[in-house]
């Protein structure tokens, strides 16, 4: 009777399945075929059978570009006219009748021809790690870096340490948070310090209902335990927010030995112009956690001393230009409105007062691009790439690209090379494409490129041929 009643389910799955395919089949003939072609194959529209999704590859990207449509292109929003499920039942008809499938691990390559470079990469830690999302390097024989789970990993000689740290603070891995950034101490042969960004609630941490916020610590690593705990960066009680979202948060120190972090909006947009509120800021604080006298909000009753800058959607990504010393930062945007900007003291990136993106429902965040007393991005992506780490390439490896600025996008797994020159951005190079969500990228101390990448789950080691 067991056998009979598996074989029931299993022929009911399936039958549900082949009904699913149908309703898509039919639906995707209705609304889509006069664009994209009866047979996928391309008609107004570009054709739907394909090896390179510029928008996502990923079956969540898809269903969100059809229910929402993509800015500055002429794919419509859907989502209106059909309901949930059968969005998801017209993609997956789409992803059913892929030679390859969108949604699949592609296999990475192990050489890459770049316009300068021929990039050998060797894949490191595959599939023995979950959502790796902040790298930094002791030494070129030692580096550190987080799992949003809240576990910090160690790669020894290339090779993956399988001991986690022990002791490390418990997170809120909700939504997006979770384990963010890391960073070792200017100084850590001195000190030891270790920096870390995570996601914290002095409540339940199982509760998606507590109050919580990105705080920032710093902690030392002595065989394999993490000690000496300092609480950096945290906010009151009554400063804390439920069910928060883009949490941030990436670090930085400068050459004067500064520390800045981000913490994104918590979806929380109007919090963005507050200076009394945490969300959608920049800070910049000493290595110990003291406010400079000199950040633009220090003594401003009511304020939060540590802000650097405000109206910042969500900074994942932040480095210091070698030469000028700029700070520039990428910024998630919406849907479109993915921002490069160079970060001042005091400056208002504009969020959410200007974008020049849409929400995720299509609905609008605001009529304005522009407004005095706000900045304007160095570049602005619409679509959105969902830009994320940002490094300035100054690797005795890669002298062609010196001084260039690397970049990697989350939903169109992509690392980009952007080419600067007196500020603005005059060429972009897509030097990766599709082969998994581009978390943070790295130089170790002997310039070898590493980048980490979210699904599949690994990091890559670069270096030119």
């Amino acid at each position: 009777m067991k056998k009979i009643g598996i074989l029931i389910l299993i022929a009911a799955a399936s039958t549900t399945l082949l009904h699913a395919q149908d309703t898509g089949k039919e639906l995707y003939k209705t609304y889509c075929a006069g664009c994209h072609g009866a047979q996928l194959e391309g008609n107004s529209a570009a054709a739907l059978i394909k090896s390179e999704w510029k928008y996502g590859r990923s079956r969540g990207a898809m269903i969100q570009n059809v229910t929402y449509g993509i800015p500055d292109t002429e794919m419509s929003a859907f989502g209106n006219v059909l309901e949930e499920k059968d969005v998801e039942a017209v993609v997956d008809y789409i992803i059913s009748v892929q030679d390859t499938p969108p949604s699949e691990d592609r296999p990475i390559p192990s050489q890459v021809e770049t316009d300068l470079y021929t990039l050998q990469i060797e894949k490191m830690a595959e599939g023995e790690i979950e959502t790796p999302w902040g790298i930094t390097f002791i030494d070129e024989h030692h580096a550190l870096f987080t799992e949003r789970k809240g576990t910090i990993r160690q790669l020894v000689n290339g090779k993956l340490d399988p001991q986690p740290i022990k002791g490390v603070p418990p997170t809120q891995e909700l939504r997006t948070g979770g384990y963010m950034d890391i960073a070792v101490d200017p100084h850590y042969e001195d000190n030891g310090w270790v920096y870390l960004a995570f996601s914290y609630t002095p409540y339940d941490m199982e509760d998606d209902n507590a109050r919580a916020m990105t705080k920032i610590v710093r902690g030392r690593i002595q065989e394999h335990q993490w000690t000496d705990e300092q609480t950096l960066f945290e906010v009151p009680d009554s400063l804390l927010v439920r069910r928060g979202n883009r949490w941030g948060s990436r670090f930085l120190f400068d050459d004067k030995g500064y520390l800045y972090f981000s913490i994104g909006d918590m979806a929380r947009g109007e919090a963005s112009q507050d200076i009394g509120q945490a969300p959608g800021k920049v800070y910049r604080i000493h290595r110990d956690g003291t406010v400079p006298p000199d950040n633009p909000y220090a003594r401003q009753p009511g304020a939060l001393g540590a802000i650097f800058s405000i109206g910042n959607r969500n900074v994942q990504g932040i480095d210091q230009h070698p030469e000028t010393g700029d700070i520039w930062a990428t910024e998630h945007g919406p849907m479109g409105g993915d921002e490069l900007n160079i970060l001042k003291k005091g400056a208002n990136y504009g969020w959410p007062t200007i974008t020049y993106g849409v929400d995720y429902d299509g609905t609008v965040v605001s009529d304005k691009t522009h407004q005095p007393g706000m900045e304007q991005p160095v570049v602005q992506w619409t679509p959105s790439i969902a830009v994320c780490p940002a490094k300035f390439s100054d690797s005795p490896l890669f002298p062609e690209w010196e001084h260039n600025l690397l970049v990697g996008a989350l939903k169109f797994e992509e690392l980009r090379r952007l080419v600067i020159q007196n500020n603005d951005v005059v060429d972009q190079e897509i030097i990766l494409k599709d082969y998994g969500r581009v978390r943070d990228i790295e130089h170790s101390p002997n310039g070898v490129l590493y980048v980490l990448l979210n699904n599949p789950d690994m990091i890559l080691r670069i270096t030119p041929k």
